[in-house]
């Protein structure tokens, strides 16, 4: 899985604004120092978790943006398909309606799995999980496996 600067900024963004008072707004110019994160592309991004109806914002010297729902209530894999669209297609295509020529029709299955495996994790683990430090415990279970920690 490649993550993109896109999608790894609006996460760290989330969990910026998880890590706030609930209900108390954040400017994104603050969220772009404490992320070091350029204004102009959290901006944007803001914008479409505000589509997403994952953020509300308010203009103003009292305007920010905050959290539509508690940090609880939004998983990482949320915020990705805000930002990205969905978890795995393939070239656009969800890899449940890829229509494949033999030999390589088992690939399709490859790639449910690998989607599979994408969610088991991502929709488990929360914005208020990572700002509170407790991941849970499927997180330790795949980073104790063999070379979790290896680049391949």
């Amino acid at each position: 899985m490649r993550v993109t600067a896109k999608v790894d900024y609006a996460v760290r963004a989330m969990v910026e604004l998880a890590a706030t008072d609930q209900g108390q707004p954040r400017k994104a110019e603050s969220i772009s120092r404490a992320q070091d994160i350029p204004v102009r592309f959290l901006l944007n991004i803001l914008g479409e978790l505000k589509l997403a109806k994952l953020v509300e914002s308010r203009r103003g010297a009292d305007g920010g943006y905050w959290l539509a729902r508690p940090p609880s209530e939004i998983s990482v894999a949320d915020v990705i398909r805000a930002v990205e669209g969905p978890l795995a297609d393939v070239h656009g295509v969800p890899p449940e309606l890829l229509v494949l020529r033999p030999p390589v029709q088992p690939l399709r299955d490859v790639w449910l799995a690998a989607r599979g495996a994408l969610r088991r994790i991502l929709e488990q683990v929360s914005l208020a999980d990572i700002a509170d430090g407790t991941l849970p415990p499927q997180v330790d279970n795949e980073l104790d496996q063999p070379g979790a920690w290896e680049r391949r």
